[in-house]
């Protein structure tokens, strides 16, 4: 097993993408008010800004700037994960494991993290985000996708993303992977 040394700064800024176990689902929009009152809460008991977010059939992407002085987003990503699994009945395909751990087996046990560097590395990211329903073959423009935060951002005068493609200087310009980790649901230190 994976031990994980995590740094972290108060007040900093991540992008996370968290996945339903069955990729095939569409759980979170289907139930996207359910969803949305697991975050209302989660913010509620652990403040967090949403700097960007799309929420796909089976995928969050997500940006959070958390509060000077607390570096815990396992913690909320948790709560999130545990709250809108309340809603939700049990499903059919748990694995013995998953059954003796009191767990439902609707989400993945871990996510993608990735501490934001600046505002070129925020930029990038929240692009990612917006075009992400358009990548996954959802709609044909980030406007066209109902659950994300281009919208919130449009009506603020943001304008809308520019495509990521393979050859852009955006995607040349990503940081490298080193700098990109999984992480478990619960933190592990050496």
């Amino acid at each position: 097993m994976s031990n994980y040394i995590c740094r972290r700064s108060p007040g900093d800024t991540f992008f996370f993408t968290i996945r339903l176990a069955d990729r095939n689902s569409d759980l979170l929009v289907r139930h996207i008010a359910n969803l949305r009152r697991a975050m209302r809460h989660t913010k509620h008991r652990h403040a967090f800004q949403i700097d960007a977010i799309a929420v796909l059939p089976a995928v969050i992407h997500t940006i959070w700037t958390l509060p000077a002085g607390d570096t815990n987003y396992p913690n909320r990503i948790g709560m999130l994960k545990s709250r809108f699994s309340r809603t939700q009945p049990m499903p059919p395909h748990r694995t013995l494991t998953q059954i003796q751990r009191g767990e439902k087996g609707i989400w993945q046990r871990r996510y993608w993290e990735h501490q934001i560097h600046d505002e070129a590395d925020f930029t990038r990211h929240r692009n990612l985000i917006y075009q992400s329903p358009v990548h996954a073959g959802l709609c044909p423009t980030p406007q066209d996708w109902p659950h994300t935060s281009l919208h919130r951002d449009l009506a603020q005068g943001g304008t809308t993303p520019a495509p990521i493609g393979h050859d852009t200087p955006e995607r040349q310009q990503m940081p490298p992977p080193a700098t990109h980790r999984y992480r478990d649901d619960i933190q592990r230190v050496m």
